[in-house]
């Protein structure tokens, strides 16, 4: 894989390019590469290539792996691409084309078809790429549509790109964006206009086929996702001991490759080796395969987050955590001179293995919607860990034809009877993984390698209150920068004060009012009361009126996004989703749409555990509506307490109904927490009594008031 970077209408853009490249030159060192309309300079280090006089310039670093061709690649236009493209030989014969490489095919497929959809060309790329394509007054920036390449961009003071934000941020680029895997990016170099194009995402659809067809098939796609990625040297394997990573070393062992297993955990005295340890050496001494585990004790690992957290520019306590396995291997391959690693990421997302996915409504639904997201939370951390140490990422259960597959696999074949990705698991002992791998449950790399606990340990001895705080102190800058989708109620809240402790920036509230009392969407009772608590939390807010009517509030939806992201200059949104695929799916889809990011904190919590939470961490909340069986007049308008979270579990039991309320069976109105300056004090309000189970609480008249210190 490469670095790419361009700078266009910018006096010195030469300079800036240059000193792109140096900030990540460890993404290829091959060769060092500058290119204006006109002319094209090459090096071997950024630091010798001559200025160019030129305000436009494309930049480039090469990690050669299938033939040397120094980039940018000219045709009639020109061509800078970080890719890896399987079927790039086929495309070849199969246009008639005399590219000499994958990236030069990219170019040439482009060129021969210039009046054909670029959404419908790339479709036929099988691989992984992030690309630049100048031709002109025009610039197209893309990438695979899983964003497992990365590629960031800015129109502010002027347009550049690059493999990696941080580049930009360190040119003084002031408005960062990631580049929606699912949009095609156009700048016109004359009207500085940048136009962006939508491309379609992967479809669910209905697979009628047996299960012994499907595990044929998948014995096939599995098999070929892997084999296809070999490169034609020794690589390395991130072995965690479990299914996904032991199926790849098992594949690659029966195809007689050259390979190597790395590992890393923590090792401290009195302390029981890491699971994923134990498991990796047993598998390894049963295959006779050459194994590599660092052991890093907890002053290592502080020094180690000094560099991990920067590089992945996110204090995420999860990301950081898998990222720390990931990096101390891709070190110990380095020294091997590994150019090659192996993951075993994505297969939780394609074959149902996470938590969520057993809990699930609609699992393949939840699937598709982990797959939207991986972009944002686990591949550009996996891209620049690997690239910073001069190694190309590769995902076979990333495949493209793997992953149109495994989609649409019927969900009883996934999960049954609390076993999750059981037709993988099926297909790899029937390939000859050993029991005791194939059925291993999930165990998270920052569990299994016992990093997580290291965290933990040096917060506490170095008198931090969380995980999150320690981190925070290794990158300074907030994670992303969020809105959030706030109703009043109590998830919203809680969301918003989970993704803080996070460390990420919340620039500004969106709230819905609905017109409809019975919205599908929207959170109505005491919802004028949003922008007093916006003002107690010190947010700005931004409210959008809607009929109410059902897909047609999506409408309004879309357009208080719209305005929310051009206001506040959000990159994500933050909703409180628990369990309403119904709300998750379409807030998902008109922010997609949108190119924003979407976090969930809190889907799937244990609905009691959430409840309990709220009062352990100072959440002062009333019900502000009850409408279900069970329910009085009782319930409403004053502070819940733990025996009322009681009470609710014995209603669960009794009638079934939601402990949070996820139902439909009450809302609440929240009136103060941890991030309140002040507090809401309800002065005047109303009861009124429908029925003996339906009841609403009408804030007539609140003041903020000051919080006791």
């Amino acid at each position: 894989m490469c670095g790419i970077i361009g700078v266009f209408n910018r006096d010195g853009a030469s300079l800036q390019v240059k000193q792109g490249l140096t900030i990540m030159d460890k993404r290829g060192m091959d060769s060092y590469s500058l290119a204006s309309s006109k002319t094209m300079v090459h090096s071997k280090t950024p630091n010798n290539l001559p200025d160019l006089p030129n305000t436009s310039i494309f930049g480039h670093c090469l990690h050669s792996l299938v033939s040397f061709l120094p980039q940018p690649i000219k045709g009639k236009g020109m061509l800078i691409s970080n890719n890896e493209i399987y079927n790039w030989k086929k495309l070849n014969q199969q246009y008639n084309l005399t590219a000499k490489n994958d990236s030069e095919l990219i170019l040439k497929i482009i060129e021969k078809f210039p009046n054909k959809s670029l959404a419908l060309l790339l479709f036929e790329l099988d691989g992984v790429y992030a690309f630049g394509y100048w031709i002109k007054n025009k610039v197209i920036l893309a990438r695979d549509i899983l964003g497992i390449k990365p590629l960031f961009y800015s129109d502010s003071p002027n347009f550049a790109f690059a493999s990696e934000s941080k580049v930009l941020l360190q040119l003084g680029y002031n408005d960062v964006k990631e580049l929606n895997p699912r949009t095609i990016l156009e700048y016109n170099t004359r009207t500085k206009r940048i136009v962006l194009k939508r491309r379609p995402f992967f479809k669910l659809k209905n697979l009628n086929l047996s299960e012994v067809e499907i595990k044929k098939r998948l014995k096939g796609l599995l098999t070929n996702a892997i084999a296809k990625r070999i490169p034609d040297q020794k690589f390395g394997i991130l072995l965690s001991g479990g299914v996904d990573s032991t199926f790849i070393a098992l594949i690659c062992k029966q195809l007689g490759l050259p390979f190597i297993c790395y590992t890393a955990a923590l090792q401290e005295p009195h302390l029981k080796a890491a699971e994923d340890i134990e498991y990796a050496k047993a598998f390894c001494t049963k295959y006779d395969l050459p194994l590599k585990i660092t052991y890093l004790t907890l002053e290592q690992i502080h020094k180690k987050l000094e560099q991990v957290v920067p590089l992945i520019e996110d204090s995420n306590v999860i990301k950081v955590g898998v990222a720390l396995t990931f990096y101390t291997a891709c070190e110990e391959a380095r020294k091997d001179g590994i150019r090659v690693m192996f993951s075993g990421l994505g297969s939780e997302e394609i074959f149902a293995g996470y938590d969520r996915h057993t809990r699930a409504l609609d699992i393949n639904k939840e699937c598709l919607s982990g797959l939207l997201k991986m972009y944002e939370r686990d591949l550009y951390r996996d891209d620049v860990i690997t690239m910073n140490n001069n190694i190309e990422l590769r995902l076979p259960f990333l495949d493209k034809q793997l992953v149109t597959f495994s989609l649409n696999i019927p969900p009883q074949l996934k999960i049954a009877n609390g076993e999750t990705k059981l037709i993988f698991r099926k297909v790899s002992l029937e390939l000859g993984l050993p029991e005791k791998y194939a059925m291993r449950k999930k165990r998270a790399a920052q569990y299994g390698s016992r990093f997580d606990k290291a965290i933990e340990k040096l917060a506490h001895k170095n008198k931090f209150p969380s995980k999150s705080s320690y981190l925070d102190t290794f990158y300074k800058k907030p994670n992303v920068r969020l809105g959030v989708l706030f109703s009043s109620g109590k998830d919203s809240c809680y969301a918003l004060h989970t993704m803080l402790r996070q460390n990420y920036e919340i620039a500004g509230l969106i709230t819905l009012k609905s017109k409809n009392p019975s919205s599908y969407m929207f959170h109505t009772p005491n919802i004028s009361l949003a922008s007093m608590q916006a003002e107690a939390m010190g947010f700005p807010i931004l409210e959008q009126s809607t009929a109410g009517k059902k897909e047609d509030e999506l409408k309004d939806l879309k357009k208080a996004l719209a305005k929310a992201k051009e206001l506040y200059n959000i990159r994500g949104v933050v909703t409180g989703a628990l369990y309403s695929t119904y709300q998750r799916d379409r807030i998902e889809k008109v922010c997609d749409s949108l190119d924003l990011k979407i976090f969930s904190p809190l889907w799937h919590i244990n609905q009691e555990e959430e409840m309990r939470s709220l009062l352990k961490n100072n959440f002062s909340f009333i019900f502000s509506a009850v409408q279900a069986e069970g329910f009085d007049k009782s319930w409403v308008g004053r502070p819940i307490t733990d025996s009322d979270i009681n009470s609710l579990v014995k209603l669960n039991k009794k009638y079934g109904i939601n402990i949070a309320g996820e139902g439909g069976e009450f809302e609440s109105l929240v009136l103060d927490a941890p991030m309140f300056k002040k507090k809401i004090e309800i002065l005047k309000s109303e009861i009124i009594v429908e029925d003996n189970n339906t009841v609403f609480f009408v804030v007539k008249k609140a003041q903020l008031q000051k919080k006791e210190s």
